[in-house]
């Protein structure tokens, strides 16, 4: 049981446990929402790797020998559910994903390209800036995909500290203007 502070004053008191935090993620796994695809027009143009066959080439010339400068498609999804822990100074998690890449043929056909398992740890910490709430999410823990693509795996680990911890705090906890 956690105890909670004694109110001296007019205050609003939000008390997250893990049990709450984790039904939520239950519910969300549970209900396919942890699910997100990404196609190679939603890249930022500044990004080091586009979704295209020449791209990931690099890492996987046979792709780009069978399908020449095709566009791709990256189908990302939880493998289990998230496991989140509440603590005082932050809300910890273990997420457990999946990264599958696609072929974009002209015809539409989707064709499997490869399949990377993806687990990291994250942390978000709450800040309070005057009457406004906000936060930040940071990476504590490594991306571990299957050992054959470590430099897929750097350029993943640095597209997520590049844009999707950034996204992430822009999209849960948006800054207020100056």
């Amino acid at each position: 049981p956690t105890v909670l502070p004694e109110a001296h004053e007019p205050m609003l008191l939000l008390a997250v446990t893990d049990f709450l935090a984790n039904s939520a993620t239950f519910t969300y796994f549970t209900a396919g929402a942890l699910r997100r695809n990404i196609s190679s027009n939603m890249l930022p143009r500044r990004f080091p790797l586009q979704l295209r066959t020449k791209s990931m080439g690099l890492f996987c010339p046979e792709l780009q020998e069978r399908y020449p400068d095709q566009p791709m498609e990256l189908h990302l999804s939880a493998r289990r559910q998230p496991l989140l822990s509440c603590r005082p100074d932050a809300l910890h998690g273990a997420l457990f994903g999946s990264a599958e890449a696609f072929v974009v043929l002209p015809n539409a056909t989707r064709v499997p390209a490869f399949l990377l398992n993806i687990d990291a740890n994250v942390t978000g910490k709450p800040t309070i800036t005057g009457n406004r709430l906000g936060g930040t999410v940071r990476l504590t823990g490594g991306l571990l995909p299957v050992p054959q693509v470590n430099r897929l795996e750097t350029l993943l680990k640095f597209g997520l500290w590049l844009f999707g911890v950034p996204w992430a705090n822009s999209e849960c906890c948006p800054r207020p203007p100056p």
